[in-house]
Parts: structure tokens; sequence; C-alpha cells
């Protein structure tokens, strides 16, 4: 197997004495990708990923600061989520220092911060006194532009992969029912600047209904086809929406609820429970995908299985076998 070398320039850059590199054992010679395609996983800063994608034990803080320029040397990994970026604005000049680390050919998938897309909060201690309230910026366009696409876009540049409009699950009665949340889609979506990599990810299966691929039809938008108990499965919803100019899938989830999943899964080190069905799904979307010419930007969650990385491995060995 052939050994990478170490990253340069790291000492300069990040004022750290020890600074994440990838283990030997995740350097074998993968083929790459093919053109277009980009792979990765829900954010990067994981300690269990130890001999998986970084060389050793780190801090969630150590990687969250200065992990992402070895886990962009990973031969597998050249997309990631930025999660972090729905719980709070994430400001132009942070993903510009993210974008400086890795290389010209990652991509990044950007969330909207939940401001922007959740109707009404739920009733969780983090809301404070906004918990069970409606939100007054549910698809607002200042917020929209202002605070999510125009610092994804300066700061990212061309490694922006796709911009992501995340629907968490709610009582569509809250969103209007299906026609009236496609109605308020339409609205917001069709003041926003032309040519974004733009997707929407909905966790309500009574929404993913004509009206809504409708709209995206009509805009030019993607549907992000998730993995999660709360809809359909991928399969389901490819078929729903055929081919698509910017193709993304999410393996979100599969267990019931997000807080099981990470009492079984933590630390994340190891495949638990192997989702067969799905994987073969994401095999087959891609491949369709591929034959249309499509874009395919793809992440994968550690609560999918237990371990993004080693879920990506299996995915990539089965597409490359088969």
């Amino acid at each position: 197997m052939a050994k990478r070398t170490s990253i340069e320039g790291q000492l300069s850059l990040f004022p750290e004495l020890e600074l994440p590199s990838e283990p030997q054992a995740a350097e074998a010679s993968w083929p790459q990708w093919p053109a277009g395609m980009w792979v990765g996983t829900s954010s990067w800063s994981f300690p269990g990923w130890a001999g998986i994608v970084y060389d050793r034990k780190y801090s969630d803080y150590k990687l969250a600061k200065s992990g992402l320029r070895a886990y962009s040397q990973h031969p597998l990994l050249r997309a990631v989520g930025v999660d972090r970026g729905f719980y709070a604005p994430i400001p132009m000049q942070e993903h510009r220092a993210y974008a400086e680390q890795v290389p010209e050919d990652f991509r990044f998938l950007v969330k909207a911060p939940e401001r922007l897309t959740t109707a009404r909060f739920s009733r969780h201690a983090r809301y404070g006194s906004l918990a069970g309230e409606v939100n007054p910026e549910f698809l607002s366009l200042e917020l929209a532009v202002e605070e999510w696409i125009q610092p994804a876009v300066e700061g990212l540049g061309r490694k922006l992969g796709c911009l992501l409009l995340q629907f968490p699950p709610t009582s569509p009665h809250v969103v209007g029912g299906p026609s009236g949340f496609a109605m308020s889609l339409h609205r917001l979506i069709e003041q926003l600047p032309p040519g974004l990599p733009l997707a929407v990810e909905i966790r309500n299966r009574e929404l993913f209904g004509q009206a809504y691929l409708q709209v995206l039809e009509r805009l030019g938008v993607s549907h992000s086809l998730v993995v999660h108990p709360s809809m359909p499965p991928i399969a389901q919803q490819f078929a729903a929406v055929g081919a698509q100019p910017l193709t993304v899938i999410r393996w979100m989830l599969g267990m019931a609820d997000y807080e099981s999943a990470v009492r079984r899964y933590e630390p994340f080190s190891r495949l638990v429970d192997e989702d067969l069905s799905s994987r073969s799904a994401i095999i087959e979307i891609w491949r369709r995908s591929l034959e249309q010419k499509s874009q395919i930007v793809t992440v994968v969650n550690n609560k999918a299985e237990g371990c993004s990385p080693l879920s990506i491995e299996r995915l990539a060995r089965e597409f490359w076998e088969a």
C-alpha cells in the first residue's frame, strides 16, 4: 500500500504542539471518486475516529479547530457537512479559513441556520424564552442572504458544494400544510440569487408530495435525498424526483431518534447497525445520477450505522466492486 506523506505547513498555520494527521491505516490507495462526485461526513471533530481518519486520539476541540486539514487528506473524504451552521450563522472569515485548509477539489455542504427553517421552536431548554414559540424569522429573505448565503459564497468560493435548507420535523399545520409550505418555500427561493447550489431537505413525509416537488422543479432546486425515519425510503424519494442536476444525498439516521443513536453508537469508532438496504440504494442512485451527468454531493452521519468514515469505506468498496 502506498503511504502518504505528512502534511506540510501545519505547524506554521496552527499554534498547537501536536496537530492531527492521517493514520497509516487510512492511507490505502483507494481509487478516486468519479469527476463531479464528492463524498464525506457530517462534521469532522470526533475523537473516536482515531486510527480511522486521524493518527491518534485528539480532543474534539482540537479536531474542530485543526482537524479539517488532516480530514481532507483522506482519499475517500472529498466533502464535509458543516453542521455547526444549523445552530448559529458562520461568519465569512471562518468559511474562508475552512476553505484554506482543504484541496481545490473539495466541497462543503453548508446548512441554513435553524432560525430560517424552524417554523415553531420546540420546547427544548436550549431555546430559552423562545421554547414553544412561533419563529418570526421563518423563511426570512434577509436572514437567508445576509447570514447564510453571502458568507458561504464569499468565504468558500468554488469549494461550496451545496447550500442546504434543512427543515426539522414539525406538525404540518404549523407550516400551512403541504400547499402552504410549498407556497412559502416558493416565495423565498424565487427571491434568492440565481445559480446557487441549493437543495431542500424535509423531515415530514406528509410534506413530500406534488406541491413540494412541483415548486422545486419549477425553480430548479434539488430535493435532498435523506435517509431518516421520518421520510420515505431513499429509493422511493429518488423515484419521485428523478434525475437532478445536483444530486444531494444525506445518510443521517437509522434508529427512531437521535438521542438513542448517540447513546448506542458513541464514540463512533465502529459500525454497529449496518443498513444494507440504504447502502445499496445510495450506490444505485450514484450510478444513475452519474449516467445523467449530475453532480453528486453525499454526506454520511455517524448516526447512520455507527461510524460514518467506515460507512463510506463500505460504500466505496461496493461501488467499485460491483
